[in-house]
């Protein structure tokens, strides 16, 4: 443990595909009770958000198709007798998010925070890719950062809540490179 700023700082153990966190998570961050929607939060950086998020004391809503790795985040999660909720479904489409967004303010009436971190690098580049791929890129990488936004923004403006856009290095070096 290492103190900074009053803030308590810990590593965070045995998270995501049995590596641990290299990033620490603040303890007492006046989280408690939030409820922090976060897409992609079923595995890697986003599983490590929803764990930080829970330890905190908020409740994560993961919004995540579902599969093997995503269910070990859910039943890590449960182990540690954090609460959360699960929505599992993919953001290809308005309806999707307008979808998601409203199972979570039909089980908790609020939505404090919305974390957009999903996406993917689906190798779509300028050479080798072609614009109906590109389209494609963009509506499953970029297109459900505005509708997640759109249809939390009455709750984030009635709960003064926050919006966090993750991205990747490929924001920077472009689709289907390794620099």
């Amino acid at each position: 443990m290492l103190t900074t700023r009053g803030l308590i700082y810990e590593r965070v153990e045995g998270f995501g595909h049995g590596q641990a966190s290299n990033c620490g998570v603040a303890r007492d961050l006046g989280m408690r009770g939030k409820v922090i929607v976060v897409t992609g939060g079923g595995v890697g950086i986003g599983a490590a958000i929803s764990l930080a998020c829970a330890e905190e004391g908020a409740i994560p809503v993961i919004v995540n198709h579902d599969g093997p790795a995503i269910q070990e985040t859910l039943r890590t999660l449960e182990a540690r007798g954090h609460r959360y909720d699960f929505v599992p479904m993919w953001l290809r489409s308005p309806d999707d998010c307008k979808i998601a967004v409203g199972e979570t303010l039909a089980r908790f009436g609020k939505i404090d925070s919305l974390v957009d971190n999903i996406g993917l690098n689906d190798n779509v580049g300028l050479e080798h890719g072609t614009p109906d791929g590109f389209m494609t890129s963009l509506r499953d990488n970029l297109a459900h950062f505005y509708g997640m936004a759109h249809y939390s923004l009455p709750s984030l403006k009635e709960t003064r809540g926050s919006i966090v856009n993750m991205t990747s290095k490929v924001a920077l070096t472009g689709q289907g490179t390794s620099g």
